[in-house]
């Protein structure tokens, strides 16, 4: 199981750290990734992450804002957001895949999402 937490309202230019933790298995063999859904919106791809950490990919607008990483000692995934825009408020989910995509068909476990709101 995954759990997603760390949420919350920030203003425009605030941070928040994401975290995903795993529970009942280990995702170690698992690239991670996180996704958002704005209201009205089908959920986008975000950031990934490689089991071994190593490499990372990132959609375009959240490049250079948002860093995705991960200790799998702790069975957990950090997403860190930094530069928050009103653009960024979605509920944000994380997945593993034994796959490198951002397709979100390729993910076989997904956790419960985490709400996070940009006011202007």
């Amino acid at each position: 199981q995954l759990q997603a937490s760390g949420g919350g309202l920030v203003q425009t230019g605030g941070s928040l750290r994401l975290s995903c933790a795993a529970s009942g298995r280990s995702f170690s063999g698992y690239n991670m990734g996180w996704f958002r859904q704005a209201p009205g919106k089908e959920r986008e791809f975000v950031a990934l992450i490689s089991w071994a950490g190593d490499t990372t990919y990132y959609k375009d607008s959240v490049e250079g804002r948002f860093t995705v990483s991960r200790d799998n000692a702790k069975n957990t995934v950090w997403l860190q957001m930094n530069g928050l825009k009103p653009e960024d408020t979605a509920v944000y989910y994380c997945a593993g895949t034994r796959g490198w995509s951002s397709q979100q068909s390729t993910y076989t476990y997904w956790g419960q999402g985490t709400l996070v709101t940009v006011s202007s």
